[in-house]
């Protein structure tokens, strides 16, 4: 196995040509697509198991609640094995981790048990929490710095790859082609199979992984920081609020793109089958990859603050739409969504941990803590379309949308704040 200190150590930002560092962008970009794929599954899998186990929408969103917490529970820990061992090694860890949740499924089918299941996902999502404060902090930082949300936008136009292939892939996989008759006889079996290919896929990109030569980020250490020692993160306000506000969007992000397919099943929305629906939530989530291919070009030119704040108001209209609308209106306006997120997850992630200097590493596990908005939100919104109905239960995401505007307007006078007392 090659060390990660092998070969280069560079300051990032230090050279103008990115073409220096097309091979490990490309490397990464493998990760983007693969857990935006497995994330998205959990979308379908909802549905199917909801049918399975009769669940209501609560219980089938304790689904994404399991997945996420995962993020709470492992990413301050994940960041402290990053700041010792390295990205590489983290990224390798993160992909084994992976598989080994995906390997679960097998005994959770055998047993037929709902909670195994959950800890399944769990295990699973531990290990792309290891990949996400692995992968997300090297992306941005190889490069000028302010090109770095451009970076982190091109590589999650690949995550929104694999998130719109998900969708097409799972409802094939899990419902077949019996459309609304491979819903009512519903088994678990259809389970296995795909998450043991992932589980393979998974283990062969850590051993490509295990022998690449990756270039180390040496203005990550603490050797070549000398401005943030002494300090800690709560000190910064960029960073603090980006925690709230990364909380806010994968929370909604992920309520939204968890409640589509039951949410086109209403009479007076759509009346679709669960197959059908699960076709169609392919556009919300391929919505989110052209907005961030558009993104990584449009932020090489226009403020990172201000496409935020734009993005999240136009994602304030298109809720109000589709929560006062029925029938086509409203299913093309909550699936229009997805091209508004796609900017928002990975320019809140680079502002948030931009000047952090050697605490980037931390910087990163606590804004992939902060994921686990995508446990707490949907559960939140099943709440509220158990008690009242499902349409009126997107007030729920509504509310996260406006504190992430709040942030965009606030967030340089923020930084900047943290940059006085680094000087």
């Amino acid at each position: 196995m090659s060390e990660i200190n092998t070969n280069q150590t560079f300051v990032a930002g230090a050279q103008n040509n990115e073409k220096n560092y097309f091979f490990p962008l490309a490397a990464m970009t493998t990760l983007f697509f693969l857990w935006g794929f497995i994330t998205v599954f959990n979308d379908v899998l909802i549905p199917r198991l909801k049918s399975v186990f009769d669940l209501n929408y609560t219980e089938a969103m304790l689904i994404q609640f399991c997945f996420f917490i995962a993020y709470f529970v492992v990413s301050l820990p994940a960041g402290n094995l990053v700041k010792r061992f390295g990205y590489q090694k983290g990224i390798i860890t993160g992909l084994l981790v992976a598989a080994s949740g995906c390997l679960l499924f097998y005994p959770a089918v055998v047993v037929h048990q709902y909670w195994i299941f959950l800890a399944a996902l769990f295990v699973m999502a531990s290990g792309i929490v290891i990949l996400q404060v692995s992968a997300n902090p090297y992306v941005a930082a190889l490069g000028e710095p302010k090109t770095a949300s451009s970076r982190l936008n091109l590589a999650q136009a690949l995550n929104s790859l694999g998130t719109t292939l998900g969708p097409i892939a799972g409802g094939m996989l899990l419902f077949g082609a019996g459309g609304a008759m491979a819903v009512e006889a519903a088994s678990a079996d259809s389970v296995k199979v795909p998450y043991l290919i992932i589980a393979a896929v998974l283990v062969a990109i850590a051993v490509v992984f295990a022998f690449l030569k990756l270039p180390t980020i040496a203005e990550h250490t603490e050797e070549q920081d000398c401005k943030a020692k002494g300090h800690n993160l709560k000190e910064a306000p960029h960073l603090m609020m980006g925690v709230v506000a990364i909380f806010c969007y994968v929370g909604a992000e992920v309520s939204i793109g968890s409640f589509i397919v039951n949410y086109f099943a209403e009479e007076h929305i759509g009346g679709l089958d669960a197959p059908t629906a699960a076709k169609l939530l392919g556009y919300y989530w391929g919505g989110a990859m052209v907005g961030r291919f558009i993104g990584s070009q449009a932020l090489k030119y226009i403020a990172p603050s201000k496409a935020l704040v734009f993005n999240a108001i136009c994602v304030m209209l298109l809720l109000v739409m589709t929560m006062s609308t029925q029938g086509n209106m409203a299913m093309i306006a909550v699936l229009a969504i997805g091209l508004f997120n796609s900017i928002m997850f990975p320019t809140i992630f680079t502002i948030a941990i931009e000047g952090l200097g050697s605490l980037t590493s931390k910087g990163s596990g606590w804004l992939c803590l902060a994921i686990v908005g995508g446990a707490i939100i949907p559960l939140l919104q099943g709440v509220v379309a158990d008690s009242m109905n499902i349409q009126i239960s997107f007030i729920v995401p509504l509310a996260c949308y406006i504190f992430i505007a709040w942030y965009g307007l606030n967030v340089v006078k923020l930084s900047k704040q943290w940059q006085d007392k680094v000087a």
